[in-house]
């Protein structure tokens, strides 16, 4: 793989924690909603490239391992002046190499989907985005015989198993990552033992809720609103599957669809395979999944 692009005097070189900075200010001009501190985020957990020319960094791509046979990737951008030039292929390239036989996940957008069916993706699915200032609303009642309570530091083993099990893979880096920046809540059944939870942190332009985990909607529902419910009047985002089943309550909570902002689920290789007695109601991020 050629390290340069003569004609452009383009570079591809591993990114950087000093490259942050730069990387949050693609992020802006892309008009994504990322902070600083969700760019390193991303970056703790992950690895990846940067494209650069004589003018800075111009592009960005990163990946995330999710145990040994599975990986998510993203944060793939390319400055709109800078794009036709073969410069998100390069990338891509060189992250899939990295990845190797890893199954791998991506929310891609429409515009994008072309180039990563050439990679060998396929479409697995959708993913939506929800967003808006909540409104005050009565939080759902959770199902009978169980309770809500905050994450406490001795849920964390626990709380990644059903991660795990809701997402069909490892998510011990990416759960005590969150546990340490975030807030939650655990539901738990007459046994005290947690049976689902949900994670809200600071993202974007206000709050992010995600992920959601538990055994069936009506879990799922007591969760987000309890979570919104303290964030009354905040603005607050949500990304949710397909399948979540939480449509109504998202909207009855000012949480709207943005409807010219679904993704495309896609996987090189197998998909995950989940538990079917646990369900991941909402996703951590595009990223992470």
């Amino acid at each position: 793989m050629s390290s340069a692009s003569t004609a452009v005097q383009i570079h591809y070189r591993r990114m950087l924690e000093s490259d942050l900075r730069a990387v949050h200010l693609l992020t802006q001009v892309v008009c994504w909603p990322h902070r600083r501190e969700d760019c390193e985020l991303l970056y703790r957990l992950g690895r990846g490239f940067v494209a650069e020319c004589d003018r800075g960094v111009i592009g960005t791509a990163l990946w995330w391992a999710h145990g040994d046979d599975l990986a998510s990737l993203g944060m793939v951008i390319v400055l709109p002046e800078a794009q036709g030039r073969g410069i998100g292929s390069e990338l891509m390239n060189r992250l899939l190499e990295e990845i190797g036989e890893r199954n791998t996940l991506l929310n891609a957008t429409p515009r994008g989907q072309p180039l990563y069916e050439r990679l060998g993706f396929r479409v697995i699915g959708k993913a939506h985005k929800h967003q808006g200032t909540v409104a005050p609303h009565a939080p759902v009642v959770p199902p009978p015989g169980t309770r809500l309570r905050a994450i406490e530091a001795r849920d964390g083993t626990a709380l990644v198993e059903l991660a795990s099990s809701a997402a069909g893979m490892p998510r011990a880096s990416v759960m005590d990552e969150l546990l340490r920046i975030a807030e939650g809540v655990v539901i738990e059944d007459g046994n005290s033992n947690p049976v689902g939870f949900a994670i809200l942190r600071r993202f974007g332009h206000g709050d992010a809720i995600g992920p959601v985990v538990a055994p069936d909607p009506g879990h799922a529902r007591a969760l987000v609103s309890h979570l919104a419910a303290a964030r009354t009047g905040s603005f607050m985002r949500i990304d949710v599957r397909d399948e979540s089943e939480l449509d109504s309550l998202l909207s009855e909570l000012g949480l709207a669809q943005v409807v010219d902002d679904t993704q495309i689920v896609m996987v090189r290789g197998e998909a995950p395979q989940a538990d079917p007695g646990m369900h991941q109601f909402a996703i951590v991020s595009h990223a992470l999944f």
